[in-house]
């Protein structure tokens, strides 16, 4: 087992590696920006390092910063988190070359797997359904109106590198399309520099389903439930929960066989999600994410599993302590992000408590919530028996949350878990937009 490990990120998902590791008996070195210097897993790690001003590009994007500082304070092991460069297979590689551990999967499945369009290439081989849309890249209308009328209007364009909502347009007909095309390929290369685009039918207000994997890398593969992320406002998930009250048995059966199928094939290592849209009985593949995922607490409430250590284990030669054939979904569990609306100094801070009930933050009172990085400052994550009963657990919570000094969206986050559509279960990504005039 490693001693020392470095991870190249910030915020609630370093603190969340920290505390893991030192159940492993793992020391942790924190890396933080100028605009950092007292964030909260500065104070927890065993050592802290200052790589680089506020800006993410000077700092928690810069590859040598990150690897000079893992050399030079002995870490044997480097952990990307969540956004930043975690799915990014040159860090990956540059890690490696450096003689020191990826946690994470070989570099070479990150490239076939960040590419969208090779990804559903590749999901296709193994069985999985992919949306209508075009085989591979577009680059000029021509092409685009042949996919277009083969799958139907509405279809989106999209980034194959990246996501987020980024370098995505939906378009209605054959008039709209050059113009969008070329909107979106500018778009995906100022962001992912990358501006390669393809098709895909548009699904209107469809399900976003994601199920959890931890594997081993050497073919045997756990799947531990689905999530659904549907709930979300211009492609960012405000709230998730697993299971979802929209998978059957037979769905969530023939999903893990294909994902199964999928990332054992690949000798996948470590943690990962695959994403779904679903429509009525019917899935389609949408993407891989080759990492943990910020709401995988939910997956962890119902499978009574630390994901993180797994992560770490498995991608250390350790084996799993999950037996991939007695995995079990036991009750729900529901996940509120809680969005700063403004950057500021927290002043006073009420966390919520009793059974079943997480905040995941990096959060404590005298805290800065920095206007340089995202704007999710925290998780409230709630278990129990059933949705009901955990969704009115995640209100009370949430009415216990107290955040003073920083602007947050409990109070969306309240009304949404409160709306009838939402508590029916019976709803799809378009939901907020149903709802916003309310909000």
């Amino acid at each position: 087992m490693i001693k020392r490990l470095m991870i190249a990120n910030r915020g609630e998902i370093a603190v969340r590696i920290i505390r893991t590791c030192r159940e492993l008996g793992i020391e942790t070195v924190a890396v933080y920006s100028t605009a950092d210097a007292d964030a909260l897993h500065v104070r927890l790690a065993d050592i802290a390092v200052c790589i680089g001003p506020a800006k993410a590009a000077q700092s928690y994007l810069s590859v040598p910063a990150l690897i000079t500082t893992a050399v030079r304070t002995g870490c044997e092991a480097v952990h990307p988190g969540v956004g930043f460069l975690s799915e990014n297979s040159n860090f990956a590689r540059e890690v490696i070359k450096a003689g020191l551990l990826w946690i994470g999967p070989d570099p070479d499945v990150i490239d076939l797997l960040g590419d969208k369009v090779t990804a559903r290439e590749t999901a296709l081989k193994y069985g999985l359904p992919v949306t209508p849309g075009s085989d591979g890249p577009i680059s000029t209308k021509e092409e685009a109106i042949v996919v277009a009328k083969k799958c139907g209007y509405p279809v989106i364009i999209k980034a194959a590198s990246g996501g987020g909502g980024k370098g995505m347009r939906i378009v209605m007909k054959d008039e709209e399309l050059e113009e969008n095309l070329k909107i979106a390929s500018r778009e995906a290369e100022a962001n992912f520099s990358d501006g390669t685009v393809y098709i895909e039918k548009y699904l209107q207000n469809p399900r976003h389903v994601e199920l959890q994997i931890i594997a081993d890398g050497k073919g045997r593969v756990a799947i531990l439930g689905e999530r659904d992320c549907s709930v979300q406002r211009n492609h960012q998930k405000l709230i998730e929960e697993s299971p979802s009250p929209g998978v059957t048995p037979e769905m969530r059966e023939a999903m893990s066989k294909g994902a199964r199928n999928l990332f054992s094939s690949l000798k996948y290592r470590g943690a990962g999600t695959i994403e779904f849209l679903v429509v009525a009985d019917q899935f389609f593949f949408m993407e891989v994410n080759a990492r943990i995922q910020v709401e995988h607490p939910v997956s962890e409430f119902v499978t009574g599993t630390d994901l993180i250590r797994e992560q770490i284990l498995v991608c250390c030669g350790e084996c799993m302590t999950i037996d991939p054939d007695a995995v079990t979904l036991s009750g729900w569990s529901i996940e509120a992000r809680i969005n700063a609306l403004s950057p500021g100094k927290v002043k006073h801070l009420e966390v919520p408590g009793g059974p079943g009930v997480r905040f995941d933050s990096f959060l404590y009172a005298g805290a800065t919530v920095s206007p340089h990085y995202d704007s999710m400052v925290g998780k409230l994550i709630v278990h129990d028996t059933s949705r009901q009963r955990a969704l009115n657990r995640l209100i009370r919570a949430l009415d216990e949350l107290k955040i003073d000094g920083v602007q947050v969206n409990i109070a969306t986050q309240r009304k949404i878990l409160s709306n009838a559509i939402f508590r029916s279960g019976q709803f799809g990504t378009g939901l907020y937009a149903q709802l916003e005039a309310t909000l």
